[in-house]
């Protein structure tokens, strides 16, 4: 009996590592994961150690593959997806990383972002990228390490360093040194891709003084990425599909026609909009970016990007230790009529979009002696909602005719939370019966290259509604919440 084919997803996160292994069908057969360690080492830093998350990667992958091996399935290839605009670089005749990753939630930068606004080159910057000048990309993440790592400089002018995203990185393990490359999606994260180009840029590279031999190839979302060495996993697997963690959840998501919108609620929140062959640029300070990459063509979307989401419901487990598992969180919030106007606004490490001010920090409105447990947590939950709106109230205001919201991420099993999205939106919302979109759009993204997959379309055929929210609250009951939120933060931006 022939082996049944599977292909091996990686997701690389910002909280853990997971291996999924997914039939053709889109079915998830199996999940590994393990969490790694978040570092804080001064206030707004925020950083990983890039060996624990190889380990962790690699842990959890060679679980899948040998579980596909007892199931008597082969794994056709891998895709990769990862936690984006999070730095590392290495050594390239070591391998060894010279510094921890800088993650994406990193506020370190922020004044030599400040500065770099003040001499006037945000707009250069915006009109080849389609980014704002902002901490939490990429390049003046590099430009750090450069500058503060004893002796990075010279090796960098040298060409013995290499900068990656995460993707980067493990692919560069995966196929000991082989290959150095990302794909366009993460390639467009990092303040030094021209998104219209479609290369790296020379003027952008000098405007943030890193030497353009760091950087990786960057190759279509569905590519040939090398193999991995046998010597890691038993077999050789052809990795063949890369793409920012976003970015594969629209194609998980089958989001493949212009105005079609995702929303994904992991550690932070990201509203991702096609626009089609047009990169739009926005007037709400919406980010333009490449959705993904296939035969040379790109296919371009407007993002909202919200920092915390999933990461408050942790603080409220691991820093306020006032619940243990995110899953009591809907019993709490249920349990209550009516929040009593406690409002949190979750700028832990700044506020995203609209608003773009990383200097903001976390504030709670409305306590009062009778506040608990469960209006903290209903809060924390109401805060994505509210965000979510500011996301949509923006793409609505660019131009976008919105109509529905599809979701996915951990957070939208809880069925309270999708419902309050549908109510403080005004839209309908879709959840899909596979909530793990990230993961599958990468494994779909091999399977496209690999020729599981003939078409996007032929993807899109397997994506199936679980079940649809749609809006009961009172418009003016809704008005009046918004009105609150929007108090609160401006209360937070004029700190």
């Amino acid at each position: 009996m022939a082996e049944q084919p599977v292909l091996l997803s990686i997701d690389q996160g910002t909280t853990s590592s997971r291996a999924m292994l997914f039939d053709l069908d889109g079915q998830a057969v199996f999940t590994a994961q393990q969490e790694f360690t978040q570092f804080f080492p001064d206030s707004g830093w925020v950083e990983h150690d890039p060996e624990e998350i190889w380990k962790t990667t690699l842990a959890v992958c060679r679980q899948a593959v040998q579980t596909a091996s007892d199931r008597g399935r082969k794994v056709l290839g891998i895709g990769i997806t990862n936690q984006r605009e999070t730095v590392v670089v290495w050594d390239r005749a070591t391998g060894k990383p010279v510094y921890p990753a800088i993650v994406w939630q990193d506020r370190r930068t922020a004044e030599l972002c400040r500065e770099m606004n003040s001499a006037g080159d945000e707009p250069l910057i915006n009109e080849r990228t389609g980014l704002l000048l902002d901490p939490y990309f990429s390049a003046t993440k590099i430009r750090w390490i450069l500058d503060h790592v004893d002796g990075a400089r010279n090796k960098a002018q040298q060409g013995r360093l290499a900068f990656g995203t995460t993707d980067s990185f493990l692919i560069w393990r995966l196929t000991k040194g082989r290959v150095h490359a990302t794909d366009a999606t993460n390639a467009s994260r990092t303040l030094l891709f021209d998104i219209h180009r479609q290369c790296w840029d020379p003027d952008l590279c000098a405007l943030f003084k890193i030497p353009s031999s760091l950087l990786p190839t960057v190759k279509d979302s569905a590519d040939d990425y090398g193999t991995t060495d046998p010597s890691l996993t038993g077999v050789a697997i052809p990795i063949a599909g890369v793409a920012g963690d976003q970015q594969a959840a629209t194609i998980g998501q089958a989001c493949f026609d212009p105005g079609m919108i995702k929303s994904t609620y992991g550690t932070g929140c990201f509203a991702v909009l096609n626009t089609g062959p047009q990169a739009m640029q926005s007037s709400n300070r919406l980010l333009t970016t490449v959705a993904y990459r296939v035969a040379g063509i790109p296919t371009y979307a407007l993002e909202g990007s919200i920092f915390i989401a999933g990461a408050a419901v942790q603080w409220l487990r691991d820093g306020l230790r006032l619940i243990d598992s995110a899953a009591k969180t809907e019993q709490m919030a249920a349990s209550l009529t009516s929040n009593k106007g406690v409002y949190l606004v979750p700028a832990f490490t700044g506020l995203g979009a609209p608003y773009w001010q990383p200097g903001a920090r976390g504030a709670i409105f409305g306590l009062t002696r009778d506040t608990g447990p469960n209006e903290l947590v209903r809060a924390t939950l109401e805060s994505v909602a509210y965000q979510t709106h500011d996301l949509v109230e923006a793409m609505a205001a660019d131009g976008a005719a919105l109509r529905s919201l599809r979701v996915d991420g951990g957070m939208v099993t809880n069925d309270w939370l999708v419902q309050f999205l549908a109510d403080i939106i005004g839209m309908p919302v879709e959840r899909p019966k596979v909530t793990e979109t990230t993961a599958l759009g990468a494994a779909c993204l091999a399977g496209l290259q690999l020729g599981a997959f003939q078409s996007l379309q032929d993807i899109s055929q397997g994506w199936h509604c679980e079940r649809l929210f749609r809006p009961t609250m009172r418009l003016e009951q809704r008005q009046r919440l918004l009105d609150g939120w929007k108090r609160a933060v401006s209360a937070v931006l004029s700190q």
